[in-house]
């Protein structure tokens, strides 16, 4: 193996994949990171896998001769990391010693020793099936509008995760930690990434966040304007675009039935400027943090206003209004605040709309928009 690159896109790519090499290893292999080298398509790849999340991506280099090797992900990216940006790298494999790495740059010299590419397990990348291919956009919206309510409590395990439906127009994406849920139904996807021979008819499979939080990071970096397909078996979901994969299993188990935990009617219902009442949470949670994180929402019909009030004895008080559009009646509604801040980071929208019922039952936020977006969220109960 011989090639050239630049330290710019080996950083960039070393520093995705780490995101699959397990901090404790079962086997040396997988600490490692597979490097490849193509002399017919001019492209170095690379590949790290953790038996649970796998991710391969690529890059354009000067290859003089192919080969492939594995080496240590973090040794690796800790030397090349430390290169100045603008420099380049030669990469050579001598074949007296096919598992010891030399790289050099107009600073100097290293040697890295590493493990035959042969040891390295494969990633199941299967590809028999039709995907489904959705829009990079769409997939990335789904993303960033459930992630965050996805559970961090590993007894939970399928809550730790997000749960994505096959629709016949796209996927609708769904997480939730017990106390909250994010639900998200992706646009209709461009004529060139429509779903092509989709699963029977509400396929679901429930992704890892892990998982999902490194592919919105990989399509950030890659830019990519083209289709993401999804292949789908059992056990296993697979993203691909161009050279680049990341393959994850899917978490086992039931997922709650959510759609029926949504109310379809409401006595209360609030709209009101996004940045508004986002500006507001932000400020009255640094009493309500010093506290138990709640807030009191008090919504007044007559006055079409909001009061947010906190109430944490031995520090101080609180209270906020906002003036708002209220239709129906006036109500008194306790939230954990960092739930109501989460929503509001998640919604792109200029305005929201808040949808109340009783002060023991949930709540609806919704985006007034374009983004097909519900988040459920449970009230705290009012003390005194």
């Amino acid at each position: 193996m011989k090639l050239v690159c630049s330290q710019s896109d080996l950083s960039t790519h070393l520093s995705l994949v780490s995101r699959a090499v397990p901090t404790r290893p079962t086997h040396p292999v997988l600490a490692n990171v597979l490097l490849a080298a193509d002399m017919a398509t001019q492209r170095v790849s690379l590949t790290a896998f953790d038996l649970s999340l796998g991710i391969q991506t690529s890059f354009a280099a000067q290859v003089q001769a192919p080969g492939e090797i594995t080496l240590p992900a973090r040794l690796l990216s800790d030397i090349v990391s430390r290169l100045p940006g603008d420099s380049e790298i030669a990469l050579a494999i001598d074949p007296d010693q096919p598992t010891t790495a030399r790289l050099a740059s107009r600073f100097g010299h290293y040697e890295v020793r590493g493990l035959a590419a042969a040891d390295f397990p494969e990633l199941p990348l299967m590809q028999t099936a039709e995907p489904v291919k959705l829009a990079a956009e769409s997939l990335v919206q789904g993303v960033q509008g459930t992630l965050f309510a996805a559970s961090s409590d590993e007894t939970k395990q399928i809550l730790t995760g997000v749960h994505l439906k096959v629709l016949p127009d796209g996927l609708e994406f769904a997480a939730t930690d017990g106390h909250r849920l994010a639900v998200v139904e992706t646009e209709n996807p461009p004529e060139d990434a429509a779903v092509s021979q989709p699963p029977a008819a509400g396929f679901a499979v429930t992704v890892p966040a892990k998982a999902l939080r490194d592919l919105e990071r990989m399509i950030g970096t890659s830019n990519t304007g083209e289709a993401i397909a999804l292949y789908f078996d059992q056990g296993q979901t697979v993203f691909q675009w161009g050279d680049q994969y990341l393959t994850t299993r899917t978490l086992d188990g039931q997922y709650p039935n959510y759609c029926q935990l949504i109310p379809r009617e409401f006595s209360t219902q609030v709209t009101v400027e996004r940045k508004l009442l986002a500006g507001a949470l932000d400020r009255i949670a640094v009493i309500a943090e010093q506290k138990n994180n709640v807030v009191k929402v008090t919504i007044d019909s007559v006055n079409q206003a909001i009061a947010l009030s906190v109430e944490a004895p031995d520090v101080g008080s609180g209270e906020e209004q906002i003036p708002v559009q209220v239709l129906g009646e006036d109500l008194e509604i306790a939230f954990n605040v960092k739930y109501l801040q989460d929503a509001l980071k998640a919604i792109s929208s200029a305005a929201i709309q808040l949808q109340c019922n009783q002060p023991n039952m949930p709540a609806i936020v919704t985006p007034l928009g374009a983004m097909k977006m519900t988040y459920l969220v449970m009230p705290v109960q009012i003390r005194g």
